[in-house]
């Protein structure tokens, strides 16, 4: 049997018997329980009532944080000539056209956002099946193709988080760091929810909103009221 250590032992017993709690209260309990030498992050997980198999009942979207995610986000930009510039003033780390679609297809992906102008996307098509199950997939619905490549930049640096349901019906996603006040972690993980709300698909039947939890990244999760993670 797997030794279970001092700090995780403490930690296992400071959540248990504890649910529901009020985001005020979870997030007060995971930031008292952050032992790692690093910054965690502080992780969301929603619990929905959808198959994502079905169109219908597909979630995705995308929300910019009220406080940012505390993450250095390394941005790819797909353009070419004027776009390409646009995007390297921009602060893309990567900016490219077959270049980048063989870097991509060798399997180097040091990206954590992949952005493309309209033009490109036929290139970019190629890299459906390495790029789609990492979900760096560019894609108009969620503004990661466009002209506009300076904006799409910025918003990906400035707290800007994509979400998509996994097979489950399970959406997750990180919302700030540990260090993070925890009134601005709050904030945040209220926007998250509210935006996943907001993206309620038309094929949802039943309960949408099942179960909300957060953790940090080394910690035990602890789920939300649900009445006071969709508080405004």
């Amino acid at each position: 049997m797997a030794k279970v250590s001092k700090n995780k032992a403490a930690a296992r017993a400071a959540f248990e018997g504890k649910s529901a709690l009020s985001v005020e209260e979870a997030v007060a309990l995971v930031k008292a329980n952050v032992k790692a030498k690093f910054d965690e992050t502080v992780e969301i997980a929603l619990n929905l009532g959808v198959d994502p198999r079905h169109a219908d009942q597909m979630v995705r979207g995308v929300v910019t944080l009220p406080n940012g995610t505390g993450k250095h986000v390394r941005v790819a930009v797909f353009a070419r000539g004027p776009k390409a510039d646009e995007a390297k003033a921009a602060g893309a780390e990567i900016v490219g056209a077959e270049d980048l679609l063989e870097t991509i297809q060798s399997g180097k992906i040091e990206f954590d956002r992949c952005i493309a102008t309209p033009d490109m996307m036929p290139l970019v098509g190629r890299l459906g099946k390495i790029l789609g199950p990492r979900n760096l997939m560019p894609n108009p619905k969620v503004g990661t193709v466009t002209m506009d490549v300076k904006s799409a930049v910025e918003a990906a640096k400035g707290g800007e988080v994509q979400f998509k349901a996994e097979k489950a019906g399970v959406v997750h996603a990180g919302v700030g760091k540990a260090s993070f006040d925890a009134a601005k972690l709050a904030e945040n993980i209220r926007a998250f929810v509210d935006a996943v709300n907001r993206a309620k698909p038309s094929g949802a039947k039943g309960t949408y909103l099942k179960k909300v939890s957060i953790s940090s990244t080394m910690g035990p999760g602890v789920s939300l009221d649900l009445a006071s993670a969709a508080a405004q």
